[in-house]
């Protein structure tokens, strides 16, 4: 099983939704050691025409550009400069060139697939809160994403360029890592894992293991009828 298979439906030591009632049953405060976000904001642009030199490539030329996307979600961040914005106290303009690592798919002339490695960076400049200084220091992180199916790959000499039209998505934090004090339901219980061959044997293991006596069909149709009859005079 997992979390969220049927088989651990109603599981009060599973992650899920919860009621009021399920605060209830809140047993002990819990420090925690976590990546803290004091600031995040979002920005997705569509770069036209945007130049990737790329490594030597294999196969014979010339190539077709197929697709690429980022490597990794997350990006580096380079030639930071954070500068304190005087009528906005705690607020402070980032500027950086944030790096995404891209995977490249092309083709060569016999059509052959082949995959290489590629680099984009995009110029920031933002305003995000930023901390006070501290013992234990902020730092900024960039969650980033990318893809095209749109471009081209031009070869001169020894080099490669790649020119694709690239949508990119990118996250920018003010993080640190901190201790925080949370509002805990104790550890989680942990089931077993479901194995995906188990479904074909679920019917089978269901059934009893002798067959049911005439007793007991016999009162299990007493039952029902009571049932039906008590339903019956309530309508």
């Amino acid at each position: 099983m997992s979390f969220y298979s049927y088989k651990n439906n109603g599981n009060d030591r599973s992650p899920g939704l919860i009621d009021s009632q399920a605060l209830n049953c809140i047993t002990e405060k819990v420090c925690i050691q976590v990546n803290k976000v004091y600031d995040s904001c979002l920005q997705q642009e569509s770069f036209p025409n945007t130049t990737v030199t790329l490594p030597a490539l294999e196969g014979t030329a010339p190539y077709t550009f197929i697709s690429l996307r980022n490597s990794t979600t997350k990006g580096t961040i380079d030639n930071l400069v954070v500068t304190r914005l005087p009528d906005r106290p705690n607020f402070a303009r980032i500027q950086a060139d944030i790096g995404i690592p891209l995977q490249i798919n092309y083709s060569d002339s016999t059509g052959t697939e082949y995959i290489t490695t590629g680099n984009v960076s995009v110029h920031k400049d933002i305003i995000l809160y930023v901390p006070d200084d501290s013992i234990i220091p902020y730092y900024p992180e960039a969650v980033v994403g990318a893809i095209s199916v749109i471009g081209s790959i031009a070869c001169g000499g020894d080099s490669c360029v790649l020119t694709a039209d690239i949508c990119i998505s990118i996250i920018t934090k003010i993080v640190a890592m901190v201790e925080l004090l949370i509002p805990a339901f104790g550890f989680c219980e942990i089931p077993p894992c479901e194995e995906y061959a188990e479904e074909a044997c679920d019917d089978f293991f269901s059934l009893p293991l002798f067959p049911p006596q005439m007793e007991d069909v016999l009162s299990n149709n007493t039952a029902l009828g009571n049932s039906f009859f008590n339903n019956s005079k309530q309508e």
